[in-house]
């Protein structure tokens, strides 16, 4: 597993961002597809349809995505993980301390989506903040209760899949020192490009199993 300083061995194609909800995974997609010239699709949006109803057409909707050559995405839902994992050749960890980092992350973004009624995902807002009461599935309740779980699954992912390159980041600088090296990297290839580098797994599953 590399660190924020390691260099990556491949300039990556195909690129899961994983971490508890509220750690930034959409923040870090986006700067990541600003840099690479990648598109990023938000895995939210592919999920929820109106009134947070799950789309029918996930599933098909997950299998064009992954069948493009190049894409950004978040490393979510268990139905989705281990089809985006098959074909991913680099997944960055967003493993940031949860009490200092995460946590009012997850709480400031909550409170200022439904403040500001933010549209999110096919009509959808952000629920009333009182639900943080009665709803065992409101977001912050969710990011804290499922707080420990990416540290075993991202250990599990190593051994499923061991070419798979893994970027462990663990603080915010961590993050900054990662993507200047990953933008540094591109003004290179751009003064003096080169061959692309083949990467991993040319082909792509078409069945889709839940986890």
């Amino acid at each position: 597993m590399l660190g924020a300083r390691d260099p990556l061995p491949i300039r990556p194609r195909r690129i899961l961002v994983a971490g508890v909800s509220g750690v930034g995974k959409t923040t870090l997609a986006r700067r990541l597809s600003g840099i690479l010239d990648i598109p990023h699709t938000e895995i939210d949006a592919l999920f929820h349809g109106p009134d947070w109803t799950p789309r029918a057409s996930f599933a098909d909707d997950v299998r064009a995505l992954i069948a493009r050559d190049a894409w950004i995405t978040e490393w979510q839902y268990s139905d989705a993980r281990p089809l985006l994992a098959e074909r991913a050749d680099l997944l960055v960890w967003l493993d940031l301390p949860y009490l200092r980092v995460t946590l009012p992350q997850v709480v400031r973004r909550t409170v200022r989506r439904r403040w500001r009624r933010e549209e999110l995902w096919n009509g959808n807002l952000e629920g009333p903040l009182w639900a943080f009461f009665t709803d065992s599935e409101h977001i912050v309740r969710w990011s804290w209760s499922t707080r420990r779980t990416y540290a075993p699954r991202v250990a599990a992912l190593r051994v499923e899949h061991p070419s798979l390159t893994i970027v462990r980041l663990r603080t915010p600088g961590d993050v900054e020192v990662w993507l200047g090296a990953v933008a540094a990297g591109e003004r290179r290839r751009h003064d003096d490009p080169s061959p692309p580098t083949i990467s991993r797994k040319d082909s792509h599953t078409t069945g889709m199993s839940g986890s």
